[in-house]
């Protein structure tokens, strides 16, 4: 049986007098690939922190492969890979020397996976960094995360400054590493059919909480669309449990809805005298729908 690779326990991080995240708890297994959602401010960046240990929490815990994150031995640090949304390149390098230099902390490196990805995603190894545009730099800072084959894989809006082919390569990528099952990925992003295609569960984020934790098609059953149809001129009062929002047109109505059921649609069918149909939304509208 596999072990929690992450697990938090009531985890929470303020920052002076502003509370970024609230109560926390959560696990990460290999095989998991974890797509983080909210909108800018949520704390997504900040929870990324805390499992790597840039950070110490205000309150709770975090650990890593058994170990408080944030006094993590190197052994451990070295089963996790990371790319920032912002890189920490050495600017005076070369692309050969930078691999090089994080090479070196690696005995497990695979270099002929780092040059086949090179060759394919047009990263010239004698371009000096400083020179580099961002996002040939952002490529460059998911080979370094690559290059060790990590069992932890976390980024940081990994392709929010690549082009649309780089991005369709990094993901590709991604999606061969992601299949082995033997590691977990817990990404971030802003472009939420990324999230969609790539990722098997999904942490929502909204004011420092999880508003949603769990797998994604649990996600898409959860919160639909309803279309509402009467049988008279004007639909009668009813009432939705989970109601997000509703929009009513005489014999008509359309409504969003979280913790669907078959048995809670059979009831609305009795109490407003209408047929219901149930329409499946993809992720990105079932984040906007809770936002609104």
């Amino acid at each position: 049986m596999n072990s929690a690779t992450v697990e938090a326990s009531k985890l929470s991080k303020a920052f002076g007098e502003k509370q970024v995240l609230q109560d926390l708890s959560f696990g990460v297994s290999p095989g998991d690939v974890i797509g983080v959602l909210g909108k800018n401010g949520a704390g997504k960046t900040t929870l990324l922190e805390l499992m790597l240990g840039f950070t110490p929490p205000t309150s709770g815990a975090v650990r890593v492969f058994g170990h408080e994150s944030y006094n993590l031995p190197g052994s451990i640090k070295a089963r996790v890979g990371f790319v920032p949304q912002q890189d920490e390149l050495l600017d005076q390098l070369t692309v050969a020397e930078q691999l090089r230099v994080i090479a070196s902390f690696y005995p497990h490196w695979d270099s002929a996976l780092i040059e086949r990805l090179c060759a394919e995603w047009g990263v010239n190894a004698q371009a000096r960094i400083k020179s580099m545009s961002v996002g040939e730099r952002q490529k460059l800072s998911i080979l370094l995360a690559f290059g060790h084959k990590p069992e932890l894989l976390i980024l940081d809006e990994p392709v929010a400054s690549l082009d649309p082919i780089a991005r369709r390569q990094f993901l590709e990528q991604l999606l061969t590493i992601s299949t082995d099952g033997q590691r977990a990925i817990v990404f971030s992003s802003h472009i939420v059919s990324d999230i969609e295609r790539l990722a098997n569960r999904i942490w929502i984020l909204k004011e420092g909480r999880f508003d949603w934790q769990g797998d994604l098609d649990s996600l898409k059953e959860s919160i639909v669309r309803l279309h509402i149809r009467g049988t008279g001129a004007e639909l009668p009062a009813f009432k939705i449990p989970g109601l997000l929002n509703i929009r009513r047109d005489g014999a008509f109505a359309t409504a969003v809805v979280r913790n669907w059921t078959v048995e809670a649609q059979e009831a609305l069918e009795k109490d407003a005298a209408a047929q219901v149909e149930v329409e499946t939304l993809a992720l990105e509208e079932i984040f906007v729908e809770l936002h609104r």
